[in-house]
């Protein structure tokens, strides 16, 4: 199937959930992401909550169509990144991803991208599923232009030789972006796991994609390179940076005077800002000390701190 055929079967998913006549323009008719800011903001960046820093709740039996309010009434936050795995049967169901989408109205906050996972490696040696994977991130290019989102998170994952797997990954992402381009969306990747948690990959990935509608999602904490090792963190989020339309404030442990106590948070997010990034950093609480309330008010809290001491 032909770059150009699967974005007329996109358009037509659309316009048949949307209303839109046959003539629409998608690309007019959908709202277009500009800085990914919220309007009001006068500070560098605002603040959106990962949907994963909820997993335990949102397994134990909260509703994700409560996930905005919760997220507005609980955590204050302007923008919500949702994750695909809790309403990954819904995906092609618009009547449903319209309750999303007047949830998030409703409590005044920005959609601002799906995680995907679980649909293939985009970076697979075999050609067959590495197309297969590529199709699978299709129906969420829908979901995120119906919800108003600017982009989706894919990973970019593959085995074998490292400068194969870079031109797997490139080549997957930049079908991607040819696809998501018309409709407002980016397609960004996460360091999360295997090459991808090596920034020098990821970058080389980036620069080898050259494309517009293709970027990073730095994770502050996602550099576990397996066999017990590491990438440093603070190198490999100034090697992505240059290529971010999103920034996951991961953590997990913190200590008395509230500092997260495997990431220094000054000096990361001074990379951040002087990568030029001004949008949304979201807030990613992982750990178990703490519950996930407190995890969340206790990052927030760490990035309005920051956010002050790095302020213009």
């Amino acid at each position: 199937m032909t770059i150009s055929s699967r974005r007329d079967i996109l358009l037509g998913t659309f316009s048949a959930a949307a209303g839109l006549t046959a003539s629409s323009s998608l690309a007019g008719a959908l709202p277009r992401a500009v800085g990914f800011r919220g309007p009001k903001s006068e500070d560098w960046f605002d603040i959106s909550l990962a949907q994963w820093s909820l997993h335990r709740a949102l397994r134990g039996g909260l509703d994700n169509l409560d996930f905005a309010r919760v997220a507005r009434e609980d955590y204050g936050v302007s923008g919500l990144e949702y994750v695909n795995s809790f309403f990954k049967p819904e995906a092609g169901n618009f009547k449903y991803l319209a309750k999303m989408k007047k949830a998030a109205s409703d409590q005044g906050v920005k959609s601002l991208l799906i995680m995907v996972d679980g649909e293939g490696a985009l970076a697979d040696e075999d050609a067959t599923k590495r197309r297969k994977a590529v199709d699978n991130h299709f129906k969420w290019l829908a979901a995120a232009a119906y919800l108003g989102c600017h982009s989706i998170r894919v990973n970019a994952a593959g085995g074998g030789d490292r400068d194969e797997a870079e031109r797997r990954a490139a080549e997957s992402l930049v079908h991607l972006a040819e696809i998501a381009t018309p409709y407002g969306l980016n397609v960004i990747v996460e360091n999360h796991g295997g090459l991808s948690s090596d920034g020098s990959w990821l970058s080389a990935v980036m620069r080898r994609a050259n494309h517009p509608r293709v970027g990073t999602l730095p994770d502050f904490g996602n550099f576990n390179l397996g066999g017990g090792k590491s990438y440093d963190r603070y190198k490999g989020v100034k090697e992505l940076m240059p290529f971010a339309k999103a920034v996951s404030a991961k953590t997990h442990d913190f200590d008395e005077q509230g500092n997260e106590t495997h990431t220094d948070y000054l000096a990361m997010m001074r990379i951040v800002k002087d990568a030029g990034y001004r949008g949304f950093v979201g807030i990613e609480y992982e750990g178990g000390g703490l519950s996930e309330k407190e995890g969340i008010l206790a990052t927030r809290r760490l990035l309005e701190r920051v956010r002050g001491e790095l302020q213009d």
